[in-house]
């Protein structure tokens, strides 16, 4: 009877060890965005920029399942495949650590919101890696277009769908669904931060990102590279269409991240939260 209690003592004090208490997961993100907000200019810069590369990979899967595959945009299995393919820039991005501008609406303003860091330093960050994200994605876009076609596994009809399933919406819905997508990033970083192994890290990124693509969500840096594809192989996706899905999605990421992940769980951790 003895070593039985004993043994369910020691389960249950193992099992409330494997999970990070909310606090720390605030405290180590607020560090997190700290160290990210004091960093060297230049540093930022190509951090951002590689991320706006690297995310590239997945609308270019993107453009070669929905070449080759029999289905289309509502097929359950071609949906599926197509949200996975979107996921897998995120991966190159996030676990390999580059500076993506949708993270920080939610870690680096979680330090301005702890009175550590000032607003002009987010705003520093914040304009840094979204620069450098943007000015990747349409470095990436221009590569891939002018090789693609030579490569001939992706259409140019594959990469006019996948920008015109941003653009054909309307402004009100592309910022609304631009606070869910910013607002999903918000939790990857939060998640994230709560994940200790790598495998579980690659399945929280999956599973957000994936639910992104699946959904169509508008996100601001993946978004940059598909509608410019858009813009580059057809005439049906006008710069001013571009423009406007940039500015609405990147001002809807914002608020997503920042004020229903960074605002809210700051406010129920540190009122005696986890």
């Amino acid at each position: 009877m003895g070593d039985a209690e004993t043994t369910t003592e020691g389960d249950s004090e193992e099992s409330t060890t494997e999970q990070t208490p909310s606090p720390d997961i605030l405290d180590s993100l607020i560090e997190s965005g700290l160290h990210e907000i004091r960093r060297e200019r230049n540093g930022l810069l190509l951090s951002g920029f590689s991320a706006g590369l690297d995310i590239g990979f997945g609308p270019v899967l993107m453009a070669v399942i929905l070449t080759l595959s029999t289905g289309g945009y509502g097929d359950l299995g071609t949906e599926l495949l197509v949200a996975s393919a979107y996921a897998v820039g995120f991966i190159f991005v996030i676990i390999g650590r580059s500076e993506l501008f949708t993270e920080h609406t939610t870690l680096a303003v979680l330090p301005v919101v702890d009175g550590r860091a000032s607003l002009a330093g987010l705003g520093r960050l914040w304009g840094l890696v979204y620069a450098g994200n943007i000015v990747g994605g349409a470095v990436f876009a221009g590569l891939l277009v002018t090789l693609m076609p030579n490569l001939g596994v992706a259409s140019p009809e594959a990469f006019e769908t996948i920008a015109h399933k941003l653009v054909d919406h309307d402004p009100g819905w592309l910022f609304v669904a631009g606070i869910l997508a910013g607002w999903l990033m918000g939790l990857l970083a939060w998640l994230l931060t709560a994940a200790q192994e790598t495998i579980s890290r690659l399945a929280v990124v999956w599973l957000v990102t994936a639910s992104i693509g699946l959904l169509h969500l508008p996100h601001s840096i993946a978004g940059n590279v598909e509608v410019l594809f858009g813009v580059f192989v057809s005439s049906g996706v006008s710069v001013t269409d571009y423009a406007t899905f940039l500015a609405l999605a990147t001002a809807g990421n914002a608020i997503g991240g920042g004020v229903f992940v960074a605002l809210l769980k700051y406010g129920h951790v540190v009122r005696g939260g986890g």
